[in-house]
């Protein structure tokens, strides 16, 4: 059993840290939304702290799940923040979708104090947390990882060092990326089978057993197919993601077509009111001016 802090108890980090308490490890959490730590403190065996300085205090590894770079700033260098707080040979491990520049940052930062850090962003989403098959790509020294991966097993499949801070944070845009010209494929094809005359659902009965075949195309044609996108991954949060990934193309000089442009098109999904909805909505864009709550028989 090793004393470990969680903070940040949205979607995700809720169920991630539970599935810490349930290994059987003393878990401290804490929230901005003080209700949501105190439901989580009454559904797992674990103490709600008053500060995220007060979670970290004595703590092996603090972990995080926040929203943004901002807030993970505060969180970590902010008056009360986590850093402060740890001991020398404990570790920072960020599970929050960041830049690569801010993890490069903090990693300097917890250099300067002993602790160890990871940029440990994930990839599975709600379902994935819940159910304890997170995929987690990590950046940061080998020592540190090797120190944290028996927790990081708890509620992920695959948890890989994948180079030096930053390298989890640059992992996780390469993810963002494949996955948004997935799911454009996948709704322009779905669009097709409908102005063809096919039956859509058997189509992708079809080509699910052969080259085509996606997690996007497994979990989410169904829903596309019947207009259901109040679940998942929102648009907000993919645009954010997709914002970094910019940002960062801009400074290594790729070239990313396709991104600048699913990115215009989940533009157009908040402008319809969907900034919420699941990412898969892309299909409800190209059918705007149909009804997108119109499915297959």
């Amino acid at each position: 059993m090793a004393v470990l802090a969680f903070v940040g108890l949205g979607v995700m980090g809720f169920p991630m840290a539970g599935h810490l308490a349930r290994a059987g490890h003393d878990v401290r959490v804490f929230n901005r939304d003080a209700a949501k730590a105190l439901r989580w403190g009454g559904a797992y065996a674990g103490r709600v702290a008053a500060s995220a300085g007060e979670a970290a205090h004595g703590a092996k590894a603090v972990f995080l799940c926040l929203g943004n770079d901002e807030s993970v700033r505060s969180v970590v260098l902010g008056e009360g923040g986590v850093l402060a707080a740890m001991s020398p040979g404990s570790v920072l491990v960020d599970h929050t979708t960041a830049s690569a520049e801010l993890a490069r940052e903090l990693a300097a930062a917890c250099k300067e104090r002993g602790v160890g850090w990871l940029d440990a962003p994930v990839s599975g989403g709600q379902a994935g947390a819940e159910n304890g098959k997170l995929t987690i790509m990590c950046g940061g020294e080998a020592d540190d990882f090797a120190a944290v991966e028996p927790f990081l097993a708890s509620y992920a499949r695959c948890a890989r060092r994948l180079g030096p801070a930053g390298a989890g944070q640059l992992a996780k845009m390469v993810n963002q990326i494949c996955i948004a010209g997935v799911v454009q494929g996948l709704a322009e094809g779905l669009h097709f089978a409908r102005a063809a005359g096919l039956d859509a659902h058997a189509v992708i009965d079809v080509i699910r057993q052969g080259a085509a075949q996606s997690w996007q195309m497994e979990n989410r044609h169904a829903s596309m197919l019947e207009g259901r996108y109040d679940f998942g991954f929102a648009v907000d949060w993919m645009r954010k993601d997709l914002g970094i990934v910019q940002d960062e193309a801009r400074r290594n000089g790729s070239s990313l077509p396709l991104v600048e442009r699913v990115d215009q098109f989940y533009a157009e999904v908040q402008a319809m009111g969907g900034g919420r909805w699941d990412t898969s909505s892309l299909l409800a864009r190209l059918e705007r001016n149909g009804s997108p709550g119109k499915h297959d028989a």
